[in-house]
């Protein structure tokens, strides 16, 4: 383990999205604050509780949960994707003496730190308008944890896979948006059809979801220990094939 480099990749990583911290930090905090906003205005008082809480409580965690997941994703795909097409300095990485396990860590855990920089922001400001119960902070910094991973190493694969922002572009809509609205976000699961109900079980963002808020009401729509198991599973598959693509040099390497 190359101490020096893994921890250097990190603060370039993390300098990367504070230099423009206006758009990787307060424009995300922003949007979900935007979303309850939009939410409390056109529901409030007109759906029902969830789980024994407001719908806008139920809500609120699904928000701040997506919006960690999203940055996360965005922070490794775009990184990788600008060193490759635009600033070309992708190859200085592979060229310096760091293992496949050292790049795609400093990578990982940059877009985790940004992810849970934006979770944390998120839920402070909405904790000035609305009241949000934590159960326990132990399942919250878990599923935090798992889910952003998940998401940074999706966004690694998508900036590895993608030859242009197009292909991104088309990785997020075809792939990351659909699973994220599907995940119970904004609903739960009881209220869907049953073919959906058991669609949902295949996905991991409805366990990162449902998981993180969880951590926040006490009660949720699947096992905790089922959904951590799941979230555990999808990121060492995806961890093993991004170790993969660094190590053939998949679209990297010449």
């Amino acid at each position: 383990m190359n101490i020096i480099g893994f921890s250097t990749l990190i603060k370039k990583e993390c300098a990367r999205f504070f230099s423009v911290y206006l758009q990787t930090i307060v424009a995300p905090v922003m949007t979900t604050f935007l979303f309850y906003v939009v939410f409390t205005t056109v529901f409030s008082g007109t759906r029902a509780e969830v789980f024994g809480f407001p719908f806008v409580t139920f809500l609120a965690p699904g928000l701040v949960m997506m919006g960690m997941a999203q940055n996360s994703f965005a922070n490794s795909s775009s990184s990788l994707i600008v060193s490759k097409m635009m600033q070309s300095n992708l190859s200085d990485i592979l060229m310096a003496p760091l293992t496949p396990f050292v790049i795609l860590s400093g990578y990982v855990v940059g877009a985790v730190i940004r992810g849970l920089i934006i979770g944390f922001l998120s839920v402070f400001v909405l904790m000035f308008f609305l009241h949000i119960p934590v159960s326990s902070l132990a399942v919250i910094m878990v599923f935090s944890f798992l889910g952003c991973t998940l998401l940074a190493l999706l966004g690694f694969i998508g900036g590895i896979w993608a030859e242009k922002f197009d292909h991104l572009s088309a990785f997020t809509n075809f792939v990351i948006t659909p699973l994220t609205f599907l995940s119970g976000t904004f609903f739960s699961i009881e209220n869907i059809a049953p073919f959906w109900q058991k669609a949902a079980q295949f996905n991991p963002f409805f366990y990162m979801i449902d998981g993180f808020r969880h951590g926040f009401l006490g009660v949720g729509d699947s096992n905790l220990y089922i959904g951590a198991a799941m979230l555990i599973v999808c990121n060492i598959v995806l961890w093993a094939g991004c170790q993969y693509m660094l190590h053939v040099g998949y679209k990297i390497k010449s």
